[in-house]
């Protein structure tokens, strides 16, 4: 029966050292979402080339007169 006490401490030890270790890694992952997030709004690199371009059809500069 010693060898069972011995058992359920390690087998708690381990538990924590595991919930630890997922509590890093969610604040981890938490922490590169904010990083992602902050950098679509700071700096947002648009192409000049196609900056004033607008999704739709376009308008024809052409005449076909």
């Amino acid at each position: 029966m010693a060898r069972k006490t011995n058992y359920s401490f390690q087998k708690s030890e381990r538990e924590k050292i595991r919930q630890k270790k997922k509590k890093e890694k969610q604040d981890k992952k938490q922490e590169a979402k904010n990083r992602k997030a902050a950098s679509r709004k700071e700096g947002v690199d648009i192409d000049p080339d196609i900056a004033d371009i607008e999704p739709g059809p376009q308008t024809s500069n052409d005449s076909e007169d």
